[in-house]
């Protein structure tokens, strides 16, 4: 099992890579950090599978321009983890932000890979 801070720090790097325009807009990465189950309940109230996401993010625009705040990793076994979050996105130039309580499960493969399975986007103040 790997050692559970150095793990904390290995997901939310992946959660921060997953945020990035660079990793959204690059099927491929998309594909190396989601797996093929995926599924997501946004903050929007919607469901994505992993095709969903995929096509959507590859073609989303607009700024990076988020945050991770009170990251935190629970281990469920040897080869799943919860990790939990505040997200926040700035939506105009005026300083007003969204919120979001953020939740992914994480999978440890047969690759020696981490891989989102699920994720869950709640709307908060």
């Amino acid at each position: 099992m790997v050692e559970s801070q150095s793990l904390a720090d290995h997901l939310l790097s992946l959660e921060a890579a997953l945020q990035t325009r660079e990793v959204r807009s690059s099927e491929t990465r998309l594909r190396e950090l989601l797996a093929p189950e995926f599924r997501e309940f946004g903050r929007s109230g919607l469901v994505y599978t992993f095709d969903d996401i995929i096509s959507r993010l590859v073609s989303e625009v607009g700024p990076n321009n988020t945050a991770i705040l009170d990251f935190s990793v629970s281990l469920l076994s040897d080869t799943v983890a919860l990790a939990t979050y505040r997200g926040v996105r700035l939506v105009d130039d005026d300083g007003h932000k969204l919120f979001t309580n953020r939740s992914s499960i994480w999978r440890l493969h047969v690759d020696g890979k981490w891989r989102m399975v699920f994720h869950q986007g709640t709307a908060t103040e």
